[in-house]
């Protein structure tokens, strides 16, 4: 019951500290001219996925290989379905529609790249080259290039997502452009070393209930820690929501399950027994195909843009995340 306990306490550290984040990011997004999706999608999406890759990076230090993948991919399929969440707490429009911005689009689509890529490291022979497997090294420098897209489109827009009566344009406000920059980068950083600190408790007493309980790694990774860690990316996505911040909100969702698929890099450095990749199973693999789909129905959502209700990609979305769940459960 103390592990309980423990993980029940670091669980709500880990929401807190995104609630106060969200407010410095969306300051920052400001401040910095890089607007709300580039922010969201780059430094909201990596700080509040610290807690995620601290809880893989702990489970593959001490070999719980299942474990650290199905926490990485598991929050992905988490996150996404966050968005669902969020859009139900935005009335006025479907949120992808409101949303609206070519950099998330970019995003997405950068995501399903990763996404597989990583399945490609479980299905292919497994070679490895310094005892890592070379998809590590692909999954690199993929997400490099498409951060640095990411900021040149920013800078140098090729089109527009057409604007409607429902789109929710993302400006500076005044206010913001008056707060100093460093101390806002401070605050930023603090609050990401308090998820990473929360995270670490999360892996440890996450690996302990799988023990206690009996409950398969990838179980406990895909609905337990995958759940936790995601707590920042619900916090910080339906504040960002209220603060009327869309394109925070989901770019940080989308840019925090662009950068979850840099924990199983980062895992298959901490993983000392051969490479993550062959360590995988089919559940695991499961749960790539399933972040696959669902990014990708994402994406038809951000381009068909339905005004109203969560559309077609809500629902779906829902669906595919019920059933994965289901399987996961049923195949122990």
């Amino acid at each position: 019951m103390i592990e309980v306990g423990a993980f029940a306490l670091a669980a709500l550290v880990i929401a807190l500290a995104g609630v106060y984040m969200t407010r410095v990011a969306d300051t920052l997004a400001d401040r910095t001219g890089l607007g709300e999706a580039v922010v969201g999608g780059i430094l909201l999406g990596a700080a509040t996925s610290l807690s995620g890759v601290v809880t893989s990076v702990s489970a593959a230090i001490d070999g719980l290989a299942p474990l650290a993948v199905s926490n990485a991919v598991g929050g992905i399929c988490a996150q996404t379905v966050l968005l669902v969440v969020a859009d139900l707490t935005y009335r006025r429009a479907n949120l992808e529609h409101a949303a609206a911005d070519e950099k998330n689009m970019l995003q997405a689509a950068l995501l399903v790249l990763l996404l597989g890529v990583a399945l490609a490291g479980y299905v292919t022979p497994q070679l490895t080259v310094w005892a890592l497997h070379p998809v590590s090294f692909i999954l690199i420098a993929a997400y490099i290039f498409g951060v640095r897209t990411n900021v040149a489109l920013q800078e140098r827009p090729s089109w527009k997502p057409r604007q409607t009566s429902e789109t929710q344009p993302d400006g500076p406000e005044e206010e913001a452009m008056q707060e100093a920059l460093m101390p806002l980068l401070l605050k930023f950083a603090g609050l990401a070393a308090v998820l990473a600190g929360a995270g670490y408790v999360v892996a440890k007493t996450g690996a302990a209930i799988s023990a206690d309980f009996g409950i398969s790694q990838t179980v406990v990774g895909a609905l337990l820690t995958a759940t936790a860690t995601s707590l920042p990316e619900l916090v910080t996505t339906v504040a960002a929501v209220r603060r009327g911040a869309l394109q925070l909100a989901v770019g940080g969702i989308v840019g925090g399950n662009t950068f979850d698929v840099l924990f199983l890099t980062i895992s298959d450095f901490a993983y000392r027994d051969g490479s993550i990749y062959a360590a995988m199973g089919s559940r695991d693999a499961l749960l790539l195909v399933a972040g696959v789909v669902m990014t990708a129905i994402l994406l038809m959502g951000l381009i068909l843009r339905d005004r109203k209700g969560i559309g077609f990609e809500g629902i779906s979305i829902l669906a595919v995340y019920a059933a994965v769940i289901a399987l996961q459960i049923y195949l122990g």
